[in-house]
Parts: C-alpha cells; structure tokens; sequence
C-alpha cells in the first residue's frame, strides 16, 4: 500500500566557503553526507579561487529565502563576514556560532537558518560538533513573538 502521506525529502543544506574556509568546508560537506545529508556548494573550490566572501554569503541566503533550502552553512575566516552579508538578505537570519550554547540557541531561540563558523577561529572537531548541535536543534515556538518583532523592525527599513 502506498503512503500518500510520506515525509518529502529534506533539501540540501546550502553550504558556502571563501579560499580562508574551504578546507573547513571540505570538511563540513563530508560530515553532513556521513548524517546522510545532501549539500549545496555555494563556495569556492579550493584557495585559489579568490571570490569575496559576500557573493557567496549572498548567493547561499537568496537560495534559502527563495525556498532550495531550509538551512545554510557559511564559512570565512572569523564567520563574521558571511554572517553580516547573510544578514542583509531580508527575511533571514544568520549567527556566527563558536561555541555549543550559541549553536543551540541560533536555532531555538533565534530560528536562523543559517549557521556561520570562523575556519581561522575554531577547530575541525568542534566545528562538525556545531554543525550536529546545530541541526540537531528545532525553533521553540514560545520564542515566535520575538522572532516576529524582528520581521516587523526590518520591515520598517525595506520601507
């Protein structure tokens, strides 16, 4: 009998790198396929490749706010540049996330759907270890009046 009301396929994680995170980000996608996770690469194929770290932050946060993705994984050197251009696309949201609590804590409190890491600032092990707290974690709904508060004050400057 067949089940009409299976549960569709998760979508790839969009995941995006400059030359400072690429081997982070080789990685990272290695990881997310042994959890039998499919990606999206958004970044740069290896260090040579120079691309700014804003066109690829960018290109990965229009893929998730057009719907290709529910979530996305950013690296650059600190994870504060592709979490600041990530953050200019309207309607998502982006953390930089070095530690376990603000893993967790991206995702309940805050819904980001995107997670940025620092290749030059934490480890591998950790990272993979984020990465899995991370996805691991789901929006606690009780937290939806700030989330939406935050959707009306950036509103207010599209306007």
């Amino acid at each position: 009998m067949k089940n009409d009301h299976a549960t569709p396929a998760p979508k790839p994680i969009a995941i995006g790198s400059d030359d400072a995170g690429c081997e982070l980000k080789a990685v990272i996608i290695a990881h997310l396929a042994a959890r039998g996770l499919a990606t999206s690469d958004f970044g740069v194929p290896d260090a040579a490749d120079k691309t700014h770290y804003p066109d690829i932050a960018l290109a990965a946060a229009l893929a998730i706010r057009a719907g290709a993705h529910d979530r996305g994984i950013l690296i650059c050197g600190t994870g504060i540049g592709v979490c600041i251009t990530a953050n200019k696309v309207p309607g998502i949201r982006a953390a930089v996330c070095h530690d376990s609590f603000s893993a967790q804590r991206a995702r309940k409190s805050n819904d980001c759907q995107i997670m940025t890491l620092g290749a030059r600032v934490i480890g591998v092990e950790l990272a993979k270890n984020l990465v899995d707290i991370w996805l691991d974690s789901e929006f606690e709904t009780r937290s939806a009046p700030k989330i939406a508060r935050l959707s009306e004050i950036e509103k207010q400057f599209l306007a």
